[in-house]
């Protein structure tokens, strides 16, 4: 472990449960990727991203997963598609295990 945050840095970090509404394949980025839309309930709405998640996934068994990802970053373009948000997962090399509520949850809860 190289650098701790205080508590207050990681109040400032907003995770929320989402589900997987819709995947598109993704060939303009760099590494092999899938544009995801995913709705975070009411109060966030949907937010599109990318995901490097090709190697363990398959489109049509993304679509309904719940999944974590960071809802408060700023706007990053990646090629030619604007990513809202941050899906979280296990890296291994270029293998990625999403992280996922042990049950189904309500859209939008937040983690702490």
């Amino acid at each position: 472990m190289n650098n701790t945050i205080s508590w207050d840095d990681f109040g400032k970090i907003d995770m929320r449960t989402g589900t997987v509404i819709a995947v598109y394949d993704f060939p303009e980025a760099r590494n092999p990727s899938y544009k995801l839309h995913i709705d975070f309930g009411p109060e966030i709405g949907v937010k599109k991203t990318s995901a490097q998640i090709t190697e363990k996934y398959k489109k049509e068994e993304i679509i309904g997963l719940q999944v974590i990802a960071v809802v408060n970053f700023p706007k990053k373009q990646i090629a030619n598609f604007m990513s809202e948000c941050l899906i979280l997962g296990a890296v291994e090399n270029s293998s990625v295990v999403l992280l996922q509520p042990q049950m189904e949850v309500p859209n939008g809860l937040k983690i702490s």
